[in-house]
């Protein structure tokens, strides 16, 4: 009777380690699972953000393009503030005006008169959001013939 005991307080001590293995990987199997929703919902709020500024970007090209004829203040400011929000949401304009050509962040529409391999003029700005390139900057790029500087 005695070695019943044993044999059975054996098995319970194996049954319960076995038991606290399988509940210190559940435990991590759901923290797991935490952090990995987490990730997913942060994913999922950046590409609703991206597909939203995407729209957006006409509509900030237009009002800047439109600052370009007219000389109004109020124009300014809305235009100062739209980027303001669209900068706190992760969008960051890429430099090019004067840049060496980089295609990677740069869309080259036409090669003209100017020093060989660099930004002679932006026509469209570009963007990335996060540190990934949202818009490519639609420039011109000098092709090193002739006239060295614009």
């Amino acid at each position: 009777m005695a070695e019943d005991k044993s044999t059975s307080i054996g098995e319970l001590e194996t049954r319960l380690a076995e038991m606290e293995n399988n509940w210190k990987r559940a435990l991590a199997d759901y923290r797991n699972f935490q952090k990995r929703s987490e990730e997913e919902k942060g994913f999922f709020i950046d590409f609703a953000n991206e597909s939203l500024i995407r729209q957006l970007l006409p509509v900030l090209d237009n009002l800047e393009t439109l600052s370009n004829h007219i000389d109004d203040a109020g124009l300014q400011m809305i235009i100062k503030n739209f980027a303001q929000i669209l900068a706190e949401e992760g969008l960051v304009e890429i430099s090019a005006q004067d840049k060496e050509f980089d295609a990677s962040t740069m869309e080259a529409i036409e090669m003209v008169e100017g020093k060989e391999n660099t930004v002679i003029e932006v026509l469209n700005k570009g963007y990335l959001l996060k540190n990934k390139l949202l818009r490519p900057a639609r420039v011109r790029v000098g092709s090193g013939d002739k006239k060295e500087e614009r």
